[in-house]
């Protein structure tokens, strides 16, 4: 395979997982298979949608990035699969619909140390695969208005939010205004309802890749977690 434009490593649902029916169709496509999927019948959910859509359904555990120059896919994905021989499979908590900080995410009931080991591990040990991001890149991030701590991070690892920074999430929607929360939420929260009971294991982890800039990002290869 040649080199995408883009990596990240995600964690995500497994293919008969009711998650990855349920967030497909939430979504309008198939990360799995980049298949386009109708949606629910709700107001404005195709454009609501759309920046969730392009990245997946998916939580972030190595945040997009380009390779450095020279590196091979293929060299890549065996680091990957060296640092999942070394990582055990575990429970991951039951998932819920939350507003996060004005967003739609499924987010964790219950802490898991695990969760945050494993994305520490994916930044950490890979990280001399990442191209530093361009003076446009960094520009973008800082327009978040970023915590002292976060633009140190992004600096140093690219990304703001990882290590004490990083939280598990996995995007529904873009920002919301309060009228389509009150409308999106309890929606959201009937959709996924029969998926959110169903106990399921964290034992693999993800390789997506963007094949051009603007593209979909699309499952490449799912690596299992052997430590």
């Amino acid at each position: 395979m040649a080199a995408p434009a883009r990596v990240a490593i995600y964690y995500a649902a497994l293919s008969d997982d009711p998650l990855t029916r349920l967030s497909s169709r939430w979504l309008g496509r198939d990360p799995l298979t980049n298949a386009a999927v109708p949606q629910p019948a709700l107001d404005g959910i195709e454009e609501i949608t759309a920046e969730p859509r392009r990245y997946g359904f998916h939580a972030t555990l190595k945040p997009p990035m380009r390779l450095t120059e020279g590196t091979s896919w293929a060299g890549f994905a065996a680091a990957v699969r060296e640092v999942a021989a070394h990582i055990a499979p575990f429970e991951l908590p039951l998932l819920a619909v939350a507003d996060l900080r004005g967003f739609l995410a499924l987010r964790e009931t219950a802490p898991c140390d695990a969760l945050q080991a494993l994305a520490d591990v994916c930044v950490e040990q890979l990280d001399s695969f990442r191209a530093p991001p361009t003076q446009d890149e960094l520009a973008h991030r800082r327009r978040a208005r970023l915590t002292p701590e976060q633009d140190a991070m992004l600096a140093r690892w690219g990304y703001p939010y990882v290590f004490r920074t990083w939280f598990f999430h996995m995007t529904l929607t873009r920002h919301l205004s309060e009228p389509e929360k009150a409308v999106l939420l309890p929606a959201a929260q009937s959709w996924f309802a029969p998926a959110l009971a169903v106990p399921r294991r964290v034992a693999d982890i993800c390789l997506f890749t963007q094949l051009a800039p603007g593209a979909a990002f699309t499952l490449a290869e799912r690596i299992a977690l052997r430590g």
